[in-house]
């Protein structure tokens, strides 16, 4: 197993640069629209030097011309519209370069981190290295501390603890008394089909060759997030979300320890609680459930330890080593 660095993410102007190229080609953008940097950063809910940087790009590709004004104007189409003040025409797709967009990534880079250490986030350093706007930073950071990927210190810094055996067993600990409690609300609501195509899918898992990181993690929301959320009480919800944090770190996991195990131990853990649910036995089900978590503790501190052996990641300017 070689764990690699985990692949940056597109450059922000080269979306927008894409996507302004595309507009221009089809005509939706016409000759003589005036993009100016601050209607493009607007737009795309980004900083002005990424911006900056598109316009930049599409003027060398001669799909742009500098305004005798401030600004650029289209060229290359035949049906000039007159001059505006920002970007005009074309869909608006803002949403798509909203916090969503760099999330993913971010998350990733977290996560993966926490296999070493403790970090400071600074919340203004993210937004200069992904080229964002404050607001997209911080929508970013709220999402993190949601899922509990982050949280503040006394201090009121952000900062994302690390994977430490000490802070794996208390956020099992919590899960194996939440979650059973959860199961027994929710296994009066279940949907018709739901067990079944549940259990279809870990049948076809456990006879698969191989199977990859996002189908394990599949195969876990459908048990820990996708089920449990029939229980209809949203404060107990709410709790079990904290410790489900692992699910994230899970996600990045099974990525770099695809060969640990010779068969993925938690499908046939994850099918003892269906059985029992199935067959109408809940104590049998919520009893299988805390086992599965209590022994998945210490699988997960031996995942940790082989990618914390390996990997080898670059450092982050938004992200403080503690």
């Amino acid at each position: 197993m070689s764990p690699q660095s985990p692949p940056l993410a597109p450059k922000l102007y080269i979306r927008v640069r894409d996507v302004l190229m595309h507009e221009i080609e089809t005509g939706m953008l016409r000759a003589g629209t005036r993009l100016s940097e601050s209607g493009v950063a607007a737009r795309f809910r980004i900083s002005r030097a990424p911006a900056r940087q598109a316009l930049g790009e599409l003027e060398q590709l001669g799909l742009l011309a500098r305004s005798s004004g401030r600004g650029f104007d289209v060229i290359g189409t035949t049906h000039p519209l007159q001059a505006s003040a920002g970007v005009s025409g074309g869909a608006d797709i803002r949403t798509a370069y909203s916090w969503q967009v760099i999330y993913p990534q971010i998350e990733l880079e977290v996560v993966s981190r926490t296999t070493l250490a403790a970090w400071r986030l600074n919340e203004a350093v993210l937004a200069r290295h992904y080229g964002v706007s404050r607001t997209v930073a911080r929508e970013v950071v709220a999402r993190l501390q949601e899922r509990g990927i982050i949280s503040k210190d006394a201090s009121g810094r952000w900062y994302a603890p690390a994977l430490t055996r000490k802070h794996i067993d208390e956020l099992y600990e919590l899960r194996w008394l939440l979650e059973p409690v959860a199961l027994e609300k929710a296994a009066s609501n279940l949907p018709e089909g739901l067990l079944a195509k549940m259990r279809g899918n870990l049948e076809a898992a456990m006879q698969a060759k191989v199977l990859s990181s996002d189908r394990l993690d599949l195969l876990e929301q459908e048990l820990h997030v996708e089920l449990l959320d029939h229980c209809r009480n949203g404060a107990l919800l709410r709790a079990i979300r904290l410790p489900q944090a692992l699910l994230v770190a899970h996600h990045f996991l099974y990525r770099q320890t695809s060969d640990l195990f010779a068969s993925e131990p938690f499908l046939p853990e994850h099918l003892l609680v269906l059985d029992a649910l199935q067959s109408g036995s809940i104590e049998t089900a919520q009893a299988h459930l805390v086992n599965h978590l209590q022994v998945s503790r210490q699988r997960a501190m031996q995942r940790i330890e082989a990618v914390a052996a390996t990997i080898d990641l670059q450092p982050l300017p938004y992200l403080e080593r503690l």
